[in-house]
């Protein structure tokens, strides 16, 4: 059974990466004259590929919790690239804080700089993020859910990172209400590797933190909630800690 979900999984990675460029070009010339399009085209290629996962590897995705639709912060935990599809698909108008090298991917750069993602240079988030804010406020860009990785990175299952306070400035800068998010995805599918495990992969938007709490106070209630969830949809899916 191992041998033949490793078969799957190298056909599905395949599919996948043939398809990206795919859809892509299919949704260009929309998304050259509409930002509906370039949206379209990512959540497409997202639901392509969580499709085709369920037949295809026998994995699952499932989001749970109230989604936010209006302006908020949404502090993610981040494991997989699955995870982020997810995100995406699940939020009416995501913006990501990223890399700034990711704007350099190919397909998946030009669709990032269409949407007005948040790219950033290593030690100048503060600035790109203060002018993103400040294109919302004029409105020359529409507001959206604005979605950053606390720990900055990827993170293995039962891996620990310290939660960086970028988050609680851009809580406090914001002044809006931040939705965390937990999730188990990096157990179906790591960060590395080929291997992509059959189950039921979950994205949970948890309760609200309103704005107004001291940044200390913010960031222990933010990565307690995050970190305790995505513990409870690793165990649930029959994850266990490596010296367990």
């Amino acid at each position: 059974m191992v041998i033949l979900q490793w078969i799957r999984s190298i056909l599905y990675i395949v599919q996948a990466t043939i398809m990206m460029p795919v859809i892509g070009l299919f949704y260009a010339p929309w998304a050259m004259f509409s930002l509906n399009g370039a949206y379209a085209a990512c959540k497409g290629y997202s639901r392509w590929c969580m499709w085709t996962a369920r037949w295809m590897i026998g994995l699952r995705c499932e989001v749970r919790g109230n989604v936010p639709e209006g302006e908020v912060l949404v502090a993610a935990k981040h494991q997989s690239f699955l995870d982020i599809m997810m995100i995406f698909t699940a939020l009416p108008r995501t913006k990501f804080i990223m890399k700034k090298e990711i704007l350099y991917t190919p397909v998946i750069g030009q669709y990032a700089k269409r949407m007005n993602m948040v790219a950033v240079d290593r030690g100048k988030r503060g600035k790109a993020i203060t002018k993103m804010l400040d294109d919302v406020k004029s409105g020359r860009i529409e507001a959206g859910q604005l979605v950053i990785y606390s720990q900055g990175t990827r993170v293995a299952p039962g891996a620990k990172a310290p939660y960086k306070a970028g988050t609680a400035a851009l809580y406090e800068q914001m002044a809006k209400p931040c939705v965390p998010v937990a999730t188990n995805a990096g157990y179906f599918w790591p960060r590395r590797g080929l291997y992509r495990r059959p189950g039921v992969a979950v994205v949970e938007f948890l309760d609200p933190i309103e704005p107004g709490l001291s940044k200390d106070a913010f960031m222990k209630e933010l990565e307690t909630n995050v970190e305790q969830v995505s513990d409870r949809l690793l165990y649930d899916a029959g994850w266990s800690a490596p010296n367990a």
